[in-house]
């Protein structure tokens, strides 16, 4: 077995070889939340982009459930990213401050 390209698949002795699949990581932030407002590919209804917030999973979706609450619209978390139904930025902004976060407005 020289070459380098070559690999396990099958053994009889063990069965079938799988490797483990690695969790892809998100890339760290720099800290600050940024809220964007985005209505491309939506058929023109806007959501708000909150991007940023360094936690897994299950605490975006407890700061994104408390936000849907408090903004009363509908949303999603998807990859890392916050999604809230309607233009609520300046809400967020404020509920997001009063967490203790660094919150800017991006986008236009």
């Amino acid at each position: 077995m020289g070459d380098n390209n070559s690999r396990l698949v099958y053994s009889t002795e063990t069965g079938r070889i799988h490797e483990p699949d690695a969790a892809p990581e998100r890339p760290k932030g720099d800290g600050i939340v940024r809220i964007q407002r985005q209505t491309s590919g939506r058929k023109g209804k806007g959501v708000c982009l909150i991007t940023g917030i360094d936690a897994d999973d299950a605490t975006l979706k407890k700061i994104a459930a408390e936000l849907k609450a408090k903004c009363g619209c509908g949303g999603a978390v998807k990859e890392g990213v916050i999604e809230i139904q309607g233009d609520k930025r300046d809400l967020i902004k404020s509920l997001l401050e009063a967490r203790g976060m660094k919150v800017k407005l991006a986008g236009g």
